[in-house]
């Protein structure tokens, strides 16, 4: 059976939006839950070496991060980055490279000019498993 994620459209607005005003660095951050709702953005400085086909996150900003989710009384449910010349599937590197396996990996791609997609995986294992996205209006 296919799994399905809910996100809420404002969550949705602003990743679309953080990976557009950066279309030449992926972006990167963590989101946060309450419960199995996601409830908050946490952008973190991208500091690869490569920013324009990499992405490592600040471990500063995700110490920062979450600790505001644990202040919260929050739990990480997603790590985000984007794909700005790349289709939005997991990228070797971004396969051996999971940090937090148990998160839902969201990848936003820019490589269709003028079209923003969003694509969800569970990178257990090494191995991509695509999640169906779903939006809400809240």
């Amino acid at each position: 059976m296919t799994e399905t994620i809910v996100l809420p459209r404002f969550l949705v607005t602003r990743l679309l939006h953080q990976a557009q005003t950066r279309p030449d660095h992926e972006v990167c951050g963590l989101i946060g839950a309450r419960g199995d709702k996601p409830s908050s953005l946490y952008p973190i400085a991208n500091v690869a070496e490569n920013p324009r086909m990499h992405f490592h996150m600040d471990p500063k900003g995700q110490i920062k991060a979450m600790k505001t989710m644990r202040r919260r009384g929050e739990t990480l449910f997603a790590v985000y980055h984007s794909h700005p010349q790349a289709p939005p599937f997991p990228s070797r590197e971004d396969l051996e490279w999971v940090a937090y396996p148990e998160a839902l990996a969201l990848i936003i791609s820019l490589n269709t000019k003028g079209v923003l997609e969003l694509r969800g995986f569970r990178l257990e294992g090494r191995h991509p498993r695509e999640i169906v996205l779903v939006m809400e209006e809240t």
